[in-house]
């Protein structure tokens, strides 16, 4: 049993050993901006992969790559070496206004990567039906990393950019509502995991075209991983993480719009749950901490603050190694009060029989989520490498349903891994998740891939991107509806979910993020390895063809969006109950 999960550790160390960003390049190539069949702007010349639009299906548009550049920096006589560029653990965002942001990851010290779409700046929806997004370059190499000043969109392509960056480790964006004093812009916090391993944060106040100097001691306590955010109001953000010395989830705010995080924190495990979820001995199991949320409705339930997280169901399981089978959430009801110091209570809300799956393969595959709704009901999601399982507070938080199987049809009893959830309106959740068509663990190379007979990865696992909307989220058993996501197979063979431990394929890293629009339409962002690295020449000789084992591959971003939305879902209703 792994005792903690490391996956943003994991990706540092591969970058650092050479595994992920590991091609010297020497050469003064001119780079040029190029056009994509999506209409994306702003792009690199070459990309890391070819342009690639697909089909779409009947609910969710052309699924798009992102444009990202094959090398970083770009090769000159001011810097000769070039690192191979990933772009893996995609997280989306949609503002109030439509607008849609995505970031993902290179690995520490490769920085991140953001995208946006706007319609009033980058045009309407195209007309096969992608969209045309710009690529923003990395927030956290806005002129500081460079030979010369300038913003963040100005690095790309830049010869004298380094390519490097403060953060890469892990990254997350939130978006605050919209800021009258600056013409309706919403800021744009975002926060990214350094080497340190620390937290550096920036924000933009103009749709992502320039950031802030990164502030890369955000985090109060030194020595972190995995952190998340989620925004309120103007320029209210919250970031929580964990600290390495307890690994408890450590809670900041920021009142800044997230440049620092200094105006209040809190610990989202309960004095009470610790002793089962907290680095107690050094055979701890610990926990796997999910992105935090803020209840943004209209409800009295305003502000609250919930944390989801897995980890043992007693001290002697956790002090043992025991498995991650309890999931647990965290509520603040004084983190709104603006005080300094705010509040956890921990509510369990389902334990794995021992014996189960969930107790076998352990709670995090990988990572549980969160979402609340417009009237203050809060969702949880969680996997169990088969299932996705799904439950609902209709009292902030205190109790909650009994979990309830969504994956359906021809997901059920194989692999399923990486669930996430958005809310909104009154019981309108959509969960999504990465499914394979065979089962058995996603982790183990015996079922994932079975050697095939004609020598390609035929008969390895195919994954495909999963999503199941319900209208009734908050009802005693909510009904769901699932349908396909992805176009295409977007991966074949493993996939890992236990970060530093295992074998398992780490090209799509650890998870995915779902968002929905003001028109209630799921917008889906996930990581992708099907089509083969142009660099396969180089780092895998004599294999670059598309269904060969051995062929070069590395994750990059994807976005597909729901053309239509559900038609039964609810606008009005009363508010989640406040616990008695």
């Amino acid at each position: 049993m792994m005792k903690k999960h490391w996956g943003c550790i994991a990706l540092v160390l591969t970058a650092l050993a050479g595994i992920t960003m590991d091609i010297a390049y020497l050469g003064t190539a001119q780079p040029v901006l190029a056009q994509t069949p999506a209409g994306e702007h702003g792009c690199p010349s070459p990309t890391a992969i070819p342009p690639y639009v697909g089909k779409g299906t009947s609910v969710f548009s052309p699924n798009q790559n992102l444009c990202l550049p094959q090398l970083a920096p770009v090769p000159t006589s001011l810097s000769v070496l070039a690192f191979i560029v990933q772009g893996v653990e995609p997280g989306d965002r949609v503002d109030s206004q439509g607008g849609v942001y995505v970031v993902s990851i290179r690995g520490v010290p490769g920085g991140v990567d953001l995208w946006r779409w706007s319609s009033p700046l980058d045009g309407g929806v195209n007309a096969n039906g992608t969209l045309p997004f710009k690529y923003e370059g990395q927030p956290d190499n806005c002129g500081i990393y460079s030979f010369t000043e300038g913003g963040c969109a100005n690095n790309v392509g830049s010869l004298t950019n380094l390519g490097v960056a403060p953060g890469g480790g892990d990254a997350d964006i939130a978006i605050n509502a919209p800021d009258p004093n600056n013409s309706n812009v919403p800021n744009l916090p975002l926060t990214s995991l350094t080497l340190a391993p620390g937290v550096t944060a920036t924000h933009s106040s103009n749709r992502g075209d320039s950031f802030t100097a990164p502030n890369v001691v955000a985090a109060l306590i030194p020595g972190d991983d995995r952190m998340w955010n989620d925004a309120t109001d103007i320029s209210t953000v919250y970031m929580s993480y964990h600290d390495v010395a307890t690994f408890n989830i450590d809670v900041q705010r920021s009142t800044d719009g997230g440049v620092t995080y200094d105006a209040g924190a809190g610990e989202a495990i309960d004095a009470s749950t610790f002793p089962a979820a907290g680095d107690v001995t050094a055979t701890s199991s610990a926990n796997i901490a999910g992105q935090i949320r803020v209840d943004n409705s209209g409800c009295p339930s305003r502000g609250n603050l919930y944390s989801v997280f897995v980890a043992p169901d007693k001290l002697t399981e956790n002090v043992n190694g025991g498995p991650l089978r309890t999931v647990y959430v965290g509520v603040s009801t004084d983190a709104k009060l603006g005080e300094p110091l705010f509040t956890f209570t921990d509510h369990k809300v389902f334990t794995s029989p021992l014996g189960s799956l969930g107790a076998t393969n352990g709670l995090g595959q990988i990572f549980p989520a969160l979402a609340t709704d417009d009237f203050g009901y809060v969702y949880a999601v969680w996997s169990d490498n088969t299932n996705i399982f799904f439950s609902s507070s209709s009292n902030q938080g205190t109790t909650w349903t009994p979990p309830l199987r969504v994956n359906s049809g021809s997901t059920g009893g194989n692999s399923n891994v990486f669930p996430w959830v958005a809310a909104d309106a009154n019981g309108h959740a959509v969960v999504v998740w990465l499914g394979a068509n065979l089962p058995g663990n996603s982790n183990d190379p015996a079922a994932m891939e079975e050697t095939c007979t004609d020598g390609t990865n035929s008969c390895w696992a195919q994954w495909h991107v999963y999503m199941a909307e319900t209208v009734n989220g908050h009802a005693a058993v909510a009904s769901f509806k699932q349908s396909t996501a992805s176009d295409h197979v977007i991966h074949s063979g493993t996939v890992s979910t236990g970060g530093l431990g295992g074998s398992a394929n780490r090209n799509l890293a650890d998870f995915f993020q779902v968002a929905l629009d003001r028109q209630h339409r799921a917008n889906i962002t996930y990581a992708d390895d099907h089509v083969v690295s142009p660099l396969c020449t180089s780092q895998s000789p004599g294999h670059c063809a598309a269904d060969d084992p051995a062929s070069f591959r590395e994750g990059q971003p994807y976005f597909t969006y729901q053309l239509k939305a559900n038609s039964k879902i609810v606008l009005n209703g009363t508010c989640a109950a406040t616990p008695k």
